[in-house]
């Protein structure tokens, strides 16, 4: 009886109110199909969406309180010196409740109240997979009747429906609002607290990154030191580094592939290039570490440079190898929906091909390449497995790229690693970090924006 098992049930529910809605349809139109105000799969529709909306809406509910109503009445039955206990003391006895219910059975050491604990929580368990599964597959049942019997000939099923429809995508576009807004707020609401203790002015233009601090008032330890602009500067070196190399790569790739190349070296070339992007990126890391590193390394000292064995032009040369794709099939994309009128009104007076491009074909596409541009700097931004293994973890404000830097996305990756309690600035960095990253990003968007609005053109 579990909710998976429950799933496959009502998916069997569905197809079978879609089809009774169908055959409904049938019957009442008799042999004047054209009687029918719409298809009869619309009326299977409106039947099927009647069954599962209140089924999904039940069982969704019924998930999110089972646990606590369960608890709730174990806690009520529990003698009065257990739970008069302090709060905290109280979790720990319903977590333990709780594995010994997962381990099938109270422990052999356990106290006779919490073994009957046990046997009532597992009972009341039952109990409410039972009651779930009559509920849930009684209100898709009704819902479906309802509906079956409101199908007529004149009824407008077509608009119910796409009316339902509406009203799902409104809610589902609400919810990625809310979800939107909650991140944001978490995020700012822990960076307040950062900045109640690191003044933002330090934080911003500190030039020291060294966010140990001690554990208690009387231990020798940092004090922290929180300035953020080495983390910005290695980020903005990193990025750098890779656009150099994914913006002409991408960009002149996806001109050959979509102006010169012939349909066979397009049908190979195009699938081979996207395979860098389905590449995971500890791989990337892997190759930076294991092969590009070295190699730079080992050039350098030829020419007679010290590279260090973890640089920022590695993890660089690396991300745009990995971010080609990203530029390349966007602006593949954009250039091939410019229509081929342009194109033919250009050849028609006297332009080549190449002049076409520059001219007509780039200037048309330049909102959609800025646009995928600006997706690439993006995911350069917010990399940081290629980061780790390539460019170290040293906070150091260079902007020579054959010199260990470390970002801002491996800087929150350490800081909440392991166990952490977000009582300390050491941890609470984390959010101030993620803000301005989120802000940085803003404004990126923003300029994008204006952008494409400066050099949009209409063409008809």
């Amino acid at each position: 009886m579990t909710t998976p098992m429950l799933a496959l049930v009502l998916l069997m529910l569905i197809v079978a109110a879609f089809e009774a809605g169908r055959r409904r349809a049938f019957h009442v139109a008799g042999n004047e199909f054209r009687s029918l105000h719409s298809r009869p799969r619309y009326y299977g529709s409106y039947t099927a969406l009647w069954c599962i909306i209140p089924a999904l809406l039940l069982l969704v509910l019924w998930l999110s309180l089972k646990e606590w109503v369960i608890t709730s009445l174990v806690i009520a039955e529990l003698p009065a010196a257990l739970r008069s206990q302090s709060p905290g003391q109280l979790d720990l006895l319903v977590n333990d409740i709780r594995n010994q219910v997962a381990t099938g059975g109270a422990a052999a050491d356990a106290l006779p109240a919490v073994a009957i604990a046990v046997d009532r929580y597992r009972d009341l368990q039952w109990l409410s997979y039972t009651a779930m599964w009559v509920a849930v597959l009684s209100a898709g049942i009704v819902g479906a009747g309802l509906a079956w019997r409101r199908i007529a000939p004149q009824f407008w099923a077509r608009n119910r429906v796409e009316g339902i429809y509406k009203g799902l995508l409104l809610v589902c576009s609400t919810i990625a609002i809310f979800t939107t807004v909650g991140i944001v707020l978490s995020v700012l609401f822990e960076s307040i607290r950062f900045f109640n203790a690191v003044p933002v002015l330090d934080f911003l233009t500190g030039l020291e990154w060294s966010p140990q601090t001690a554990i208690r008032s009387d231990q020798v330890g940092s004090s922290g030191s929180f300035g953020a602009v080495p983390l910005f500067a290695g980020t903005l070196l990193v990025s750098f580094v890779a656009m150099m190399v994914a913006a002409p790569v991408g960009l002149m790739s996806a001109i050959y592939l979509s102006e010169y190349a012939s349909s066979r070296v397009r049908a190979t070339a195009k699938p081979m290039l996207e395979i860098l992007a389905g590449i995971p990126t500890v791989v990337y890391g892997y190759f930076a570490a294991l092969t590009v590193a070295p190699m730079l390394r080992d050039t350098g000292a030829v020419l007679g440079l010290s590279v260090s064995s973890e640089s920022a032009l590695a993890a660089g040369l690396v991300m745009g190898i990995m971010i080609i794709p990203f530029v390349s099939s966007l602006s593949d994309d954009v250039i091939n929906a410019v229509p081929q009128a342009m194109r033919d009104g250009s050849y028609a007076l006297g332009a080549t091909q190449s002049e076409t491009v520059r001219r007509v074909i780039l200037p048309a596409a330049l909102p959609g390449i800025v646009g995928g541009l600006l997706l690439a700097i993006s995911r350069a931004i917010g990399e940081t497995m290629i980061v780790v293994m390539a460019a170290g973890l040293s906070a150091n404000l260079t902007a020579n790229p054959l010199e260990s830097v470390t970002t801002v996305t491996v800087q929150i990756v350490t800081l909440l690693v392991g166990d952490q309690e977000f009582d300390s600035p050491k941890t609470l960095a984390a959010f101030a970090l993620g803000l301005v990253l989120f802000l940085v990003t803003l404004l990126l968007n923003v300029i994008a924006l204006h952008v494409v609005r400066r050099y949009r053109e209409q063409y008809e």
